[in-house]
């Protein structure tokens, strides 16, 4: 077995403190690290993320193997750094102001990262303000990603869209919307372009908006 197979087995299992050596490893052995970070990261997690949508396994477990990547990707990123093709867009994230629910817009972030698309994670409670600053300050971003756990702050996030379109910054980022209350029929109401019920759907349709 290759180091890069033995790499994605242990993101698979959430064996996070073999994860770092075995990116050195993998390094040692030739392997690009681009080539690492798709064949032994991204698959892993695509894997993971097919298990999950057949129940298979749940979200701790799910979030054990993400945070697992995490350390892999923060071995690779200075030798990403320059690569060409090392990233595939750019996603700003956040959970919208009223909102301090930051477990599922992690788990989401992690995985939308795992795809090879750059993650601005703003945290909870950010305000449209907050959101537009950001996108400004990001003129490459593709994506950007609200989450709300708590019915209440639905007009929250239907507010933040509202003042993205009054920016004048609407027709310049994919807008993706999800977390408990949101349903497919709430992201068609307040026109968001995507929708995902969980976080390994969440990281297909990163993917799909900016291919």
């Amino acid at each position: 077995m290759s180091k890069i197979e033995e790499l994605a087995q242990a993101i698979e299992y959430g064996k996070l403190k073999e994860v770092p050596d075995l990116v050195n490893a993998a390094l040692e052995e030739g392997n690009e690290p681009i080539e690492i970070l798709n064949k032994g990261m991204v698959d892993a997690m695509s894997i993971v993320g097919d298990k999950f949508m057949k129940n298979e396994i749940f979200v701790p477990e799910m979030l054990i193997a993400a945070r697992a990547m995490q350390a892999g990707v923060e071995v690779l990123k200075p030798k990403l750094a320059g690569e060409a093709g090392a990233t595939i867009g750019k996603c700003i994230i956040g959970t919208v102001a009223g909102d301090l629910h930051d477990i599922g817009k992690n788990l989401v972030g992690m995985m939308i990262e795992s795809t090879g698309i750059e993650v601005i994670d703003l945290g909870v409670d950010v305000t449209s303000d907050k959101f537009i600053e950001t996108i400004k300050a990001n003129p490459d971003c593709n994506i950007v990603a609200l989450s709300a756990l708590l019915t209440t702050t639905l007009e929250a996030l239907k507010g933040t869209i509202v003042a993205i379109k009054e920016a004048g910054l609407r027709d310049k980022v994919k807008i993706m919307v999800g977390g408990a209350p949101v349903t497919q029929a709430f992201a068609d109401e307040v026109g968001a372009d995507g929708y995902a019920k969980d976080a390994a759907g969440a990281a297909l349709v990163a993917k799909d908006l900016i291919a």
